[in-house]
């Protein structure tokens, strides 16, 4: 690789010059100093393969850690495909799952017809705080099932230990979000 190819990619992983920019990409938000974008990608596929190893797919933990990666926290699709070298149906398919799982937004770019999708920085309490509604999901469910089965039978007994443990964590998680909420404000509320 030649220091001109380099330099390109630097500009088309950072998304702040070269073809990109003519062809009317967004520069990000902050325009300061950046790391260099071999330092942004090690970064990237790093975190994705700890997404993996953690059960979520390949594809949406690499835009996902994309995403965190980038100053403005907001990339169209054909820039996400650009930054991670995959196609446009990749891209689609990962940020339609991680809207789903309420870890990116949709949103439009400002005069233009292309989506936008961003990633939050208190996007992992949106993310926990989302997990509410499924635990009541599962919750009646687990009541459904120990009322069908029986109470007294091993099957239900079973049940109803796992929804005894769903609803402790749900009282749990909503306490431990009031505390990272405080947490947060202390932290990063400066003004």
């Amino acid at each position: 690789m030649t220091s001109e190819d380099a330099a390109r990619g630097r500009e088309r992983t950072r998304g702040d010059g070269g073809a990109a920019a003519e062809a009317g990409a967004r520069p990000d938000a902050d325009a300061g100093a950046r790391p260099d974008a071999e330092v942004v990608s090690r970064f990237v596929e790093q975190f994705a393969s700890q997404l993996v190893e953690a059960g979520m797919a390949r594809m949406p933990s690499r835009v996902f850690a994309a995403l965190l990666a980038s100053d403005s926290g907001a990339l169209t699709a054909a820039e996400l495909g650009d930054r991670l070298r995959v196609s446009p149906a990749a891209v689609s398919g990962a940020v339609r799952y991680l809207t789903q799982q309420h870890m990116v937004s949709r949103e439009r770019e400002p005069g233009t017809r292309r989506d936008l999708f961003r990633v939050h920085n208190n996007q992992w309490y949106e993310a926990v705080g989302s997990r509410d509604a499924v635990l009541k999901r599962w919750e009646n469910a687990l009541r459904e099932g120990v009322a069908g089965l029986g109470a007294d039978t091993p099957a239900g007994r079973r049940l109803a230990e796992t929804l005894a443990f769903f609803e402790f964590l749900e009282v749990e998680l909503a306490e431990m979000m009031d505390r990272w909420r405080a947490h947060r404000k202390a932290l990063f509320d400066h003004g």
